[in-house]
């Protein structure tokens, strides 16, 4: 069960558009699948897969993102910084808990190590998957609250200095978090809220499940349905839920888009200019990691080369759910994509996804 939706008014080649999401959704299986594309503004999205549509549009379901969380979290750090109130290059130890004794490697980790998975910090705690394993299917990370990622973080001996070496981390994310609300005397949520996804627009993206109905419901690769995720104290790293729509008025954001806000689109963007910096800062080139320096990373986003210029992109995962965001800034293209099926090695979501925003002008 398939629809398209022209959201806004299309120019002349956007049925051409709508005819390839088509194409390219047959490529995964899903009970439920978004594909939705910004170009310049202009929306068209492709709805689909082979579960009941439901009394809400696929489109207006909240979706779990999983790691895609983590660009939400950078734009807040980065905001904060444009703000005045934090410096990348503050040590997080310092922030989070001042005084209490830690290992001399843990202090050195600041705000940009947390953030660019250079603390060197594990993917996890060492001392999480023992409560972890029994309930890997169900429930692994809400056992485990945020006073324990705390103390977790302030008790670690880290293997390699920071800013050494690249080892993507959940813990160092969901640290990052938990030392803003120290920092800022603010819940993670709450500032979220306040910083990213009021200013934006973002009113149908939050951290928590919704009403009933509002969520999309998450599936097993043999189609048994998967409870709503609790990330306990890793927030900072996976608990986004958001719209396909709201997905896209994200990324547009990243583009340059206009304040949705503003009710005059002619008027000049009045958004605060601690956001455009932000906006800015995010989505500059920062490091090199790989083989041969091979893989360029801004502060929240994957960077790749593309005939049409760099594109930057995150994708995530959840129990059920899976989620991709990206954009290219120099040709105005956006992408956002979720599916209610859970990922696995043979999976073609992602490279669906990604190919959406690699493969055309």
């Amino acid at each position: 069960m398939t629809d398209v939706t022209a959201v806004r008014v299309d120019p002349p080649g956007s049925p051409a558009t709508a005819r390839r999401l088509a194409e390219v959704a047959r490529a995964v299986d899903a009970p439920d699948l978004v594909l939705a594309v910004s170009r310049n503004g202009v929306r068209t999205v492709h709805t689909g897969g082979s579960g009941e549509p439901g009394p809400v549009r696929r489109e207006l379901r909240s979706y779990e993102l999983g790691s895609a969380s983590k660009p939400y979290t950078g734009l807040l750090l980065a905001r904060l910084v444009a703000q005045g109130r934090v410096r990348y290059a503050d040590r997080a130890a310092d922030l989070l808990a001042p005084g209490f004794p830690v290992h001399p490697v843990v202090r050195r980790i600041t705000l940009r190590h947390l953030l660019t998975h250079t603390s060197g910090l594990p993917g996890l705690p060492a001392d999480f998957y023992p409560q972890a394993v029994p309930r890997w299917s169900t429930d692994p990370y809400g056992g485990y609250p945020a006073d324990r990622v705390v103390r977790a973080f302030l008790r670690a001996r880290p293997r390699h200095r920071p800013g050494t070496r690249w080892h993507y981390s959940n813990f160092a994310v969901s640290v990052l978090g938990h030392t803003l609300a120290a920092a800022t005397g603010t819940p993670w949520e709450v500032l979220l809220h306040q910083q990213v996804l009021a200013p934006l627009g973002l009113d149908a993206t939050r951290v928590r499940p919704g009403p009933e109905g509002a969520d999309a419901v998450g599936h097993r690769r043999d189609g048994a349905p998967v409870p709503a995720l609790d990330t306990g104290g890793f927030t900072a790293a996976g608990a986004v839920r958001a719209t396909p729509l709201d997905l896209l008025t994200f990324l547009e954001a990243h583009l340059g888009g206009p304040d949705p806000r503003d009710p005059d689109p002619q008027d000049p963007d009045p958004r605060d200019p601690t956001l455009g910096a932000a906006l800015t800062d995010v989505c500059r080139p920062l490091l090199r990691r790989g083989r041969r320096h091979a893989h360029t990373h801004t502060l929240t986003w994957f960077h790749h080369p593309s005939p049409y210029g760099p594109v930057l992109f995150h994708a995530g995962a959840t129990l059920g759910q899976q989620a991709f965001l990206g954009f290219r800034p120099d040709s105005g293209l956006a992408v956002a994509a979720t599916a209610t099926r859970r990922v696995h090695r043979a999976d073609t979501f992602v490279a669906t996804a990604y190919g959406l925003l690699t493969e055309t002008p």
